[in-house]
């Protein structure tokens, strides 16, 4: 589960003419779902967005000292698969990483319904799922964080695609290597 929080003074998500959703200061979460995410990525991501300190605390002085939750401001939430796009081949996006979009939706709203159980449903906006949405902010700071649920979690096919690239670099430097001693580039040290 990746998301793109930012601080804001405030932020709206239209569809069409109609605002759909609203806040005033607190943060805007872009919300990217993949296929492999799981109740313990929703868990995970609903805490990290709730209590990471990207707020200053106006009674210590301190830069970096509250979370959302803790200065009791908002949060609006935004489906956001393309957060998932690959663009390593060609010029058009990939986003087979997303998850589908009936079980996205389910997610997405498991998602808010979290955020809204583990702080108040009253503090809780969403944009429209699906839509084509305007998304407007005043970006406060700027602050803006990118977070994802499996940083340090690797799948067993990223482990594979990984393994594959580095056998492919071993054998483009043992061809260049070989090219070099076949066109004499390679000079022997020479025995003096």
């Amino acid at each position: 589960m990746r998301v793109v929080l930012q601080r804001v003074l405030q932020a709206s998500v239209t569809v069409g003419d109609k605002v759909v959703g609203e806040i005033g200061p607190g943060v805007c979460l872009l919300v990217g779902i993949s296929r492999d995410d799981t109740s313990e990525d929703m868990e995970y991501m609903a805490k990290k967005v709730l209590g990471i300190r990207v707020f200053d605390s106006s009674e210590k002085g301190s830069m970096w000292a509250k979370g959302v939750q803790d200065m009791g401001l908002e949060v609006l939430c935004v489906s956001q698969f393309t957060l998932y796009a690959k663009s390593t081949k060609g010029s058009k996006p990939d986003f087979h990483e997303a998850m589908k979009a009936g079980e996205s939706r389910q997610y997405f709203d498991a998602f808010v319904q979290r955020l809204g159980q583990i702080y108040s449903p009253a503090k809780i906006a969403t944009g429209e799922f699906g839509a084509m949405m305007r998304v407007s902010l005043v970006n406060d700071g700027p602050v803006t964080l990118q977070l994802d649920s499996r940083k340090f979690a690797y799948s067993e096919r990223d482990t594979a695609v990984s393994a594959i690239a580095a056998a492919k670099d071993q054998r483009r430097q043992g061809f260049g290597q070989k090219q070099a001693q076949s066109n004499g580039d390679l000079q022997q040290p020479s025995k003096e």
